[in-house]
C-alpha cells in the first residue's frame, strides 16, 4: 500500500515538474532590445559577412600574384636494357656492341636508372597591367560587399521594427477586445437583472448577449493572431518559441517632423549604400576594361633556376644555376583580345545603366515612403479626434439610454464605434513609426540610429 502511495506521489511530482518546465514564460522587450537581438541573430547578416570574407580572400589572391612563382620538380626513373641493332656501322664498332680501341675491346656502360631535380623561380615585373588592375578591381569589389552588408543591416532593422509593430498591434488589439468583453459581460449581467424584474424587454437582452458572443469570437481571433505574432517575433530574434513577448507601448508614442521631400531625396542619393556599392562595381568594371587591354602587351619576368642530374656510370650534373630575364608574348593576342575588351566594355555599360535605374528607383521609393509617412501622421490626428468623439458619443447615448431616450441597438452601436476608434488609434501610432523608419531606410540613414546597438 505504501509503495502505491509513493508511486502516485512520485508521478505527481514528475507531472508537476514537466508542467513547470513547459510553462510559458513572459518577457518584456523594448524596441531597442528587439533590434539588437535581430541584428545578432540575423542569418542574412551572417551570409553578408561570408560574402565579405570571400571578397577579402579574392583581394588577397590578387595581391599574391605579385609574389614570385617557385616550382620544384624531380624524378627517379628505372631503365631497362634496350636491344639496339644499328644497321650502319660506325668506325671501330663491331656487331657485338663493343668498340675496338688499339687492339682492346671497350664495352658500353650499363645505364639502368636516372635521377634529376629542377627548381625554377619567376618574379613578374610587367604583365600588361593585369596584376595591378586585378588588385584594384578586387579592392573595389571588397568595399562594395561591405556596403551591401550595410544595406542588409538596414533591411534587418526595418524588418525588426515592422515585426515589433505587428507585435504591438496584436497585443493592443487583444487588450482592447478583452476590456470590451469585460464591459459587455457586465452589460449582459445588468440587462439580465433588468429583464428578470420586467424592466427590460428580452429582445434587448438577446441583443446584448449576441454582441457579447461576437466579442468573444473577436477575442479568439485576437488571441490566435497574438500567438502567431509573438512566435514569429521569437524566431526572428532567436528566442524560444513559447516566450510570450510584451512590447513597450511607449515605443510608438512620439511623432517626428517629416521635413521636405527634397531633403529626403538629396539624403538618399548621397547616403544609400546600395548606390555607393554599385558605383564601386562600376569602377571595378572600368578597371576590367583596362585589364582586358593588357592582353595586347608582352609579359616580362625575372627568372632563375637550378638543375641537378645523376645518371650512374654516365653523367652527374651539380650546381647548374641560371638567372636572367624572360619575355613572353603571343602575337595571336592582336586578333583574339578584341572580343575580351568588348565583353569588358559591355559589363561596364551594364553597370552604368544599372546605376541610372537605381537612382530612378531611389527617387520613386523616397516619394512613396514620404507620402506614406505623411498619410500615417494625418491618420493619427484623425483617429485621436475619432477616439474623443466616440467616447463622447457613447457617453451621450448611454445617458439617453438610461433615460429611455435611446434604444439598446443605439447603445451597442456606440460601444462598437468606440472600440473601433480605439483600435484604429493604437494601430495608427504604430504604423506612423514604421512608416518613418521605412523612410529612413530608403534614404540610407536608418542604420545610423542604431550604430551602437
Amino acid at each position: 500500500m505504501k509503495h502505491r502511495v509513493y508511486s502516485v506521489i512520485t508521478a505527481a511530482i514528475m507531472l508537476f515538474a514537466s508542467i513547470t518546465a513547459n510553462a510559458q514564460s513572459t518577457r518584456n522587450i523594448s524596441l531597442d532590445e528587439a533590434i539588437k537581438l535581430g541584428l545578432d541573430n540575423s542569418k542574412q547578416l551572417k551570409l553578408s559577412q561570408a560574402r565579405i570574407n570571400e571578397a577579402t580572400a579574392v583581394l588577397r589572391e590578387s595581391k599574391e600574384r605579385r609574389l614570385p612563382d617557385l616550382k620544384i620538380t624531380g624524378s627517379y626513373m628505372r631503365l631497362n636494357q634496350p636491344t639496339v641493332d644499328l644497321k650502319i656501322k660506325t668506325g671501330g664498332q663491331q656487331s657485338g656492341g663493343s668498340e675496338q680501341t688499339g687492339g682492346t675491346t671497350a664495352s658500353s656502360p650499363t645505364v639502368d636508372q636516372a635521377m634529376y631535380g629542377m627548381a625554377n623561380l619567376s618574379l613578374p615585373i610587367f604583365s600588361g597591367f593585369r596584376i595591378q588592375s586585378g588588385i584594384e578591381s578586387a579592392r573595389y569589389l571588397e568595399q562594395a560587399s561591405k556596403l551591401d552588408a550595410e544595406t542588409d543591416r538596414e533591411e534587418v532593422i526595418e524588418n525588426t521594427i515592422a515585426a515589433y509593430s505587428n507585435l504591438y498591434k496584436a497585443r493592443a488589439a487583444l487588450d482592447i477586445v478583452k476590456e470590451n468583453l469585460r464591459q459587455s459581460q457586465q452589460r449582459v449581467a445588468d440587462f439580465s437583472n433588468l429583464e428578470k424584474n420586467g424592466i427590460l424587454a428580452r429582445n434587448d437582452l438577446l441583443k446584448a448577449q449576441l454582441q457579447q458572443s461576437n466579442i468573444e469570437l473577436a477575442l479568439l481571433d485576437a488571441e490566435n493572431n497574438w500567438k502567431i505574432t509573438y512566435i514569429n517575433m521569437n524566431l526572428l530574434l532567436g528566442l524560444p518559441e513559447n516566450t510570450e513577448l510584451v512590447p513597450d507601448s511607449n515605443a510608438f508614442v512620439s511623432s517626428t517632423d517629416a521635413g521636405t521631400f527634397e531633403q529626403w531625396e538629396s539624403t538618399a542619393l548621397e547616403s544609400r549604400k546600395d548606390a555607393a556599392a554599385l558605383a564601386l562595381r562600376r569602377k571595378a568594371a572600368s578597371i576590367g576594361v583596362k585589364a582586358a587591354k593588357g592582353e595586347y602587351y608582352p609579359s616580362l619576368a625575372l627568372t632563375g633556376g637550378y638543375i641537378g642530374i645523376h645518371v650512374p656510370n654516365v653523367l652527374t650534373v651539380t650546381n647548374a644555376i641560371n638567372a636572367g630575364v624572360g619575355v613572353s608574348y603571343s602575337p595571336s593576342s592582336l586578333w583574339k583580345t578584341g572580343s575580351k575588351v568588348a565583353q569588358a566594355k559591355a559589363r561596364l555599360q551594364q553597370t552604368e545603366i544599372g546605376q541610372e535605374l537605381l537612382n530612378d528607383g531611389i527617387r520613386l521609393q523616397i516619394a512613396q515612403a514620404y507620402q506614406n509617412y505623411l498619410l500615417n501622421r494625418k491618420k493619427i490626428d484623425v483617429y485621436a479626434k475619432a477616439v474623443e468623439q466616440s467616447e463622447e458619443n457613447y457617453r451621450i447615448v448611454k445617458n439617453k439610454y438610461d433615460n429611455a431616450l435611446a434604444t439598446t441597438t443605439d447603445l451597442l452601436d456606440a460601444d462598437v464605434a468606440q472600440l473601433q476608434a480605439q483600435l484604429n488609434f493604437a494601430f495608427a501610432k504604430a504604423d506612423a513609426t514604421v512608416a518613418y523608419n521605412k523612410l529612413q531606410q530608403v534614404a540610407g540613414v536608418l542604420g545610423n540610429n542604431y550604430s551602437n546597438k
